[in-house]
């Protein structure tokens, strides 16, 4: 404490607050670490407790400080201090942290290329094109998304940002899943939200802990309906019943579904959005077609949708008509949909034998759908170490939780069941199951 107010300067709130980002920034408090309260700074600084209260509020609808009640106002994760690449890792070391999907399962786009129209598209024209989106509209159908007008955006991140920010405002509150993808996490926070944590289990988020975001004044709820990253559970019935029920009863809390891996996984979609006045369902197409290939479809209640598209039309305008095209061209190809059925297949399989594996040796894990499982630990750092030292790299779950207990996540996407019986014996004899809560 004494070396962060060392670091700290300034008179005014604008001068506090850049040097407490500073000070943050440049490590000299770590994400999570207690900040001073507001008259011992104001103190420090010989400056008014209202000068600094101003500093902290700031930073706090900046999504740079969380106030934590008794515990005081800390450091969040730093919006974008999630690592964009990985480094390197050395031969002979296994990348299980990556979250990415198997290549060898995507489809290919050299036929695809050569056959897409490549008339021009000008400044004006209809930002979406017609075919993707009535082929988007029907799919949506046939798994009961309300029906709602389209909107194309680059992925699913985007989709999430751009509802967040057309129906929210600094300083309001946000559901979340915990654990849940980190850039959600960090997204909420760089818009200014405040993110509240709900738990989940294999069944998706807990309706207990959702009702009480929502008593705690959650102005929205976003969940990850199966496939979630990077638990890996999926609504079933009875949960989106239950969900659906809690929703209901609050009209005013806009419902957020990121369903990022509906082409490839064999869970069935159990939307909640349905009993919701507003809504929005965003799917994304970069899991199953090519993580490349930046392309998201965004629908909702008429108000969401309305105010996504006008912000979209004053800014960058559309997403490229040659990325809609060759979507439309791999979503019509029926060998092509026929390959993303055996990738949800084989994405199950291997998932399947992973936690089939670590069950064998007295392993808890999680991952009921999709290609992650989640693995509780007690230590991060020292599972990490361990596996590494056995050839496997994992993802620490510190990247993805915020209250949740320890655990790391492993991408088990191509990830063949006599890769999976190594990791789990490496597990045992010494990389992770002394650390493991089993």
């Amino acid at each position: 404490m004494n070396t962060l107010l060392k670091r700290i300067r300034g008179r005014t709130t604008r001068e506090i607050a850049a040097s407490v980002e500073l000070a943050a920034r440049e490590g000299a408090l770590a994400g999570g670490g207690r900040l001073p309260t507001v008259r011992g700074l104001a103190a420090a600084l010989g400056v008014s407790p209202a000068t600094v209260a101003s500093a902290y509020k700031e930073l706090r609808l900046r999504g740079v400080l969380v106030a934590r009640g008794r515990q005081g106002t800390r450091l969040s994760r730093l919006p974008g201090a999630t690592a964009a690449t990985q480094d390197a890792l050395p031969r002979g070391v296994r990348d299980l942290r990556d979250g990415n999907p198997d290549p060898a399962l995507l489809p290919p786009f050299g036929a695809a290329l050569r056959r897409i129209d490549a008339t021009h598209h000008l400044y004006g024209g209809d930002p979406t094109l017609p075919g993707l989106a009535k082929l988007v509209a029907r799919d949506l159908s046939d798994e009961g998304v309300r029906a709602g007008e389209i909107a194309f955006v680059s992925g699913a991140m985007d989709g999430l940002d751009r509802v967040l920010a057309e129906s929210l405002r600094p300083g309001d509150a946000v559901a979340v899943e915990d654990p849940c993808f980190g850039n959600v996490h960090e997204l909420a926070l760089a818009r200014g939200l405040v993110p509240l944590p709900v738990g989940v289990d294999d069944e998706g988020v807990l309706p207990d802990e959702v009702e009480r975001a929502f008593a705690g004044g959650a102005r929205a709820l976003i969940v990850t309906p199966r496939a979630q990253n990077p638990f890996g559970s999926a609504f079933t019935p009875a949960r989106a019943k239950a969900l659906r029920a809690l929703v209901r009863a609050r009209p005013e809390v806009l419902v957020i579904e990121d369903d990022h891996a509906s082409l490839i996984t064999r869970a069935e979609l159990a939307p909640i959005h349905v009993d919701a006045r507003r809504w929005a369902h965003v799917r994304s197409f970069s899991k199953g077609l090519n993580p490349d290939l930046r392309l998201a479809a965004v629908t909702g209640d008429e108000e969401t949708l309305r105010r996504v598209q006008a912000r979209q039309r004053v800014g960058e305008r559309w997403v490229s008509h040659l990325l809609q095209r060759l979507a439309l061209e791999l979503l019509s190809d029926a060998g092509v949909r026929r390959g993303l059925r055996k990738a949800a297949d084989v994405y199950a399989e291997r998932r399947e034998a992973l936690l089939a594996e670590l069950a064998a040796r007295g392993v808890r894990a999680f991952g009921s759908s999709g290609y992650n499982v989640w693995i509780p630990v007690e230590s991060e750092s020292e599972t990490l170490a361990a596996l590494f030292a056995r050839g496997f790299a994992v993802a620490a779950g510190d990247r993805f939780r915020m209250q949740s207990a320890p655990a790391v996540r492993v991408t088990a996407a191509s990830l063949s069941p006599r890769d999976a019986k190594a990791f789990a014996a490496a597990w045992t004899n010494g990389g992770g199951a002394k650390t493991a809560s089993v």
